[in-house]
């Protein structure tokens, strides 16, 4: 399944997987980049000193590309610098696309990548020098930068920039991953299905109610706003109420290395396994496919999934333009 970002990037399938915090952890990073795909680490608020050795053993033992997601609006340019010389991409996201950080990226050897919300966005990706853009459809759990459905934003981005186009918002098939490359998208990127594998740091509760979740469950708001105002996310339902009904100003604590934090009720950090307190009043992220996720399984088993379940799908179309030729 060789796509122009498989080849850009280096792996064998055209699978990436989605920042997600501190979710999105080494262990999945390493589980997805092992199997073919494209592994993101997205360590948010984690100093440079913290972040280099926890890069130095994920590159050791990563058989695959692994990237760097950064959050504009908790921009360290520290930590740019410091993924930048160890890994093969940074993606920006939530943030007009800026030359002076593409650059940054690009004096360590890695390669740029920006997620948007629309076409103007895609093409100033572009003009910045990015080698891929992200096209992000409102259908995505998580922060949701524009107000389009993914198949209008990508079929739009496509014909507005040349570089390669991955696809997010709502894809937890293998199905979702055909449509998706028979559209012309270079690959996908998938976060709410690789929340419900062995490798992810999960809280149990916010896994259980992932798998309980159907699509209709989730909601795009701007409830979860404390430390990071006007700002959309699509969450579980439940999670909203279960916060409103929350009392006090903190619903938790986390503990991240040796130091415990607070998390603040309506705060923006879903929680993970050191994560404790009210947890079904925390963000519970999750796209429109949350209703795919029914069991927890390894990262690299999904990835095969979805490979393989795509390239069935797929070979039928690609006989029938062998024919038309």
């Amino acid at each position: 399944m060789q796509t122009r970002f498989t080849e850009l990037l280096g792996c064998r399938l055209p699978i990436q997987l989605a920042g997600m915090g501190w979710v999105a952890c080494p262990e999945l990073a390493a589980a997805v980049a092992g199997a073919g795909g494209a592994g993101t680490v997205a360590p948010h608020l984690l100093p440079a000193p913290a972040l280099e050795p926890m890069l130095d053993e994920l590159t050791a033992r990563a058989a695959g590309p692994i990237g760097f997601n950064v959050l504009i609006p908790f921009l360290d340019l520290d930590a740019v610098e410091v993924a930048a010389a160890r890994l093969r991409y940074v993606e920006f996201f939530y943030g007009d696309p800026d030359p002076a950080l593409v650059a940054r990226v690009h004096r360590h050897g890695a390669l740029a990548g920006w997620q948007v919300g629309s076409v103007g966005e895609a093409v100033a990706a572009e003009q910045a020098g990015c080698e891929f853009v992200i096209a992000q459809g409102v259908e995505a759990g998580g922060h949701v930068r524009g107000s389009t459905a993914l198949l209008p934003l990508l079929d739009a981005v496509l014909d507005a920039v040349t570089v390669p186009v991955v696809a997010a918002g709502g894809i937890a098939t293998a199905r979702g991953l055909a449509a998706v490359l028979a559209a012309g998208a270079d690959a996908a990127r998938i976060g709410t299905r690789f929340l419900a594998t062995q490798e992810a740091d999960v809280h149990p509760d916010y896994q259980a109610a992932v798998l309980a979740a159907n699509p209709e469950d989730t909601e795009l708001t701007e409830a979860f706003s404390v430390m990071w105002p006007n700002a959309p996310h699509r969450v579980l339902r439940s999670s909203i109420a279960a916060a409103r009904a929350a009392s006090g100003e903190t619903v938790g604590t986390v503990n991240l290395g040796d130091t415990e934090m607070p998390v603040p009720r309506l705060g923006p950090m879903a929680p993970i396994r050191a994560t404790s307190g009210n947890i079904a009043a925390m963000p519970l992220f999750a796209g429109h496919g949350v209703g795919a996720v029914r069991e927890v399984r390894p990262a690299a088993e999904i990835v095969r999934e979805f490979a393989d379940g795509a390239a069935r799908l797929l070979r039928p179309q690609r006989n029938r333009e062998r024919v038309l030729r």
